[in-house]
């Protein structure tokens, strides 16, 4: 944990990215803006039995009082409300408020606050899959596979870019082509809704490599079994097999293949849906891990292959966004911005 000078004339906010295994917390000053934390820290969020309790200790080693907060959670927010999946935390904004002494509290989405986070990226913080020819206020999409597959997009609202949360990544997988719809018929053994979340995540990877061994005979080296049989998340090693040239294994490359495939038609639907004229942004930690595949791979013939509506995709750009901090980034300028964001776009 570090802190850096003392509390300014200015705003101090408290911002926070809050997952189910990790809490990245910072505080920032409204005349240093979100690119210079007073203090930040992260900690593992199961070892606290609350996020009250995680803040208070974060708030007892910084000589910083905090005059606004706003935390990005996994999850859907509603009415103030929220809970993570697979941490038994209840969130509501009044009692963080009450129980941190803090005037003003604000929870939203984790990928509304990655969305949040885009006009505030700086070049270096991207890598461009297409340049495209980005329209001037026109709608942007963000899309994130991480643990789970979140999804979001901002709106220009006549004076700047607003963020609006989805729960798009629970919206049923449409397979592209054979092998994907052999996939889908396959997890519908398993789960009575398939959602893209089954197949587009770091959850859903090794649903796919599951199937590709299974149904269609490829075998699991000895090496990597004994890899997969140590490893608690089987994903990482995955991928790691499949970009690997010195000893590469074709099951983790057929099955990184398929995740790209699956990732760009996804990517491709929500940029239709909202008509992301402005951008289309790859946010969460898998688009960073896999990124020569994404450059070399089928991601963007699956995102432009839209029938009609290809010329549509092939002008709007896409970025990878680099920048591991941009939840927290987005948490931060959206909690400094609540003073003007206009009723309805919390």
């Amino acid at each position: 944990m570090e802190a850096k000078g003392t509390k300014a004339a200015a705003t101090l906010v408290l911002a926070g990215d809050i997952g189910g295994t990790k809490t990245d917390l910072a505080v920032f000053s409204s005349a240093r803006g979100v690119r210079a934390p007073l203090a930040q820290a992260s900690f593992a969020s199961r070892r606290y039995p609350s996020l009250e309790a995680l803040v208070r200790e974060f708030l007892s080693g910084i000589d910083l009082e905090v005059d606004r907060a706003g935390f990005g959670v996994a999850g859907p927010v509603t009415g103030g409300r929220a809970t993570i999946t697979n941490l038994p935390w209840v969130m509501e904004e009044q009692t963080l408020a009450r129980e941190l002494g803090i005037p003003c509290v604000r929870l939203f989405n984790d990928l509304q606050a990655v969305a949040a986070a885009v006009p505030l990226l700086a070049d270096d913080d991207l890598h461009t899959l297409s340049p495209g020819r980005a329209a001037a206020g026109g709608a942007i999409a963000v899309i994130a596979p991480g643990t789970g597959l979140g999804e979001a997009y901002l709106l220009w609202c006549g004076d700047g870019y607003r963020a609006f949360p989805s729960q798009g990544g629970h919206a049923s997988f449409a397979p592209a082509d054979a092998r994907q719809a052999g996939l889908l018929a396959h997890l519908r053994q398993r789960f009575a809704h398939v959602s893209c979340e089954r197949v587009c995540s770091g959850m859903g990877f090794p649903n796919i490599f599951d199937f590709l061994k299974a149904r269609e005979g490829f075998e699991v080296p000895g090496w990597l079994a004994e890899r997969l049989a140590a490893a608690e998340d089987p994903m990482p090693v995955i991928v790691a097999a499949a970009l690997d040239e010195e000893r590469p294994c074709r099951l983790c490359r057929e099955a990184l293949e398929t995740f790209v495939a699956i990732l760009g038609a996804e990517a491709g639907n929500l940029a239709l849906k909202i008509m992301a004229t402005g951008g289309v942004y790859l946010g969460g930690g898998i688009p960073r891990r896999i990124l020569p595949a994404l450059l070399a791979g089928p991601f963007l013939e699956a995102f432009r292959r839209k029938g009609r509506m290809r010329p549509l995709l092939e002008e709007m750009p896409v970025h990878v966004i680099l920048n591991p901090k941009a939840a927290l980034l987005g948490a931060a300028g959206r909690t400094m911005d609540a003073g003007r964001t206009p009723p309805g776009s919390r």
